[in-house]
C-alpha cells in the first residue's frame, strides 16, 4: 500500500504569497518617473514656445513642475513602501535565492524597493533644472 506524503500542519496553516505575481509593481517606479520626465519637459517646451518667448520667465512652469514632482515622489514612496512590505514577508533571511514562492515574493519586493529608490532620485534630478534655470533662454 502506497503512503501519501504528509504535509506538516504548520505549512498548511501558514498563508503563502500568490503564485501569480504581477510585474507591474516592479515597473511602477520607473513608469512614474518617465511620466514625470515627459510632463515636465513638455510643459516647459510648450510654455517657452507659446507663452514665455525666448527670454520669458519660467514662473508658471516652476509651479507646475513642483506639483508634478510632489505627486510623483508621493506615488514612488507608496511603491517603495509596498515593495518593502513584500520584501519583509515571512521570516526568511537574505539572500532570497531559493526556488520557493515565498522567496520569489520577497525578491520581487526587494527589486521593487531598489527600482523605486532609483526612480525617486531620478525624479529629483529631472526637477533640478526648474530650480536653477530662470528663463526660457
Amino acid at each position: 500500500m502506497a503512503r501519501r506524503a504528509q504535509v506538516e500542519p504548520e505549512a498548511r496553516a501558514k498563508p503563502t504569497p500568490g503564485s501569480r505575481e504581477s510585474l507591474w509593481p516592479l515597473a511602477m517606479g520607473p513608469l512614474l518617473w518617465t511620466v514625470h520626465f515627459v510632463l515636465s519637459y513638455a510643459t516647459a517646451a510648450v510654455w517657452c514656445a507659446k507663452v514665455g518667448g525666448e527670454s520669458g520667465s519660467l514662473g508658471g512652469v516652476r509651479l507646475a513642475i513642483g506639483i508634478y514632482t510632489v505627486l510623483t515622489l508621493s506615488g514612488i514612496a507608496i511603491v517603495i513602501w509596498r515593495g518593502l512590505r513584500k520584501h519583509r514577508f515571512g521570516t526568511a533571511t537574505v539572500p532570497h535565492d531559493f526556488d520557493t514562492p515565498a522567496d520569489r515574493h520577497r525578491f520581487l519586493g526587494f527589486a521593487t524597493v531598489l527600482l523605486g529608490g532609483l526612480s525617486f532620485v531620478a525624479t529629483l534630478y529631472v526637477a533640478l533644472p526648474a530650480v536653477f534655470i530662470e528663463s526660457c533662454r
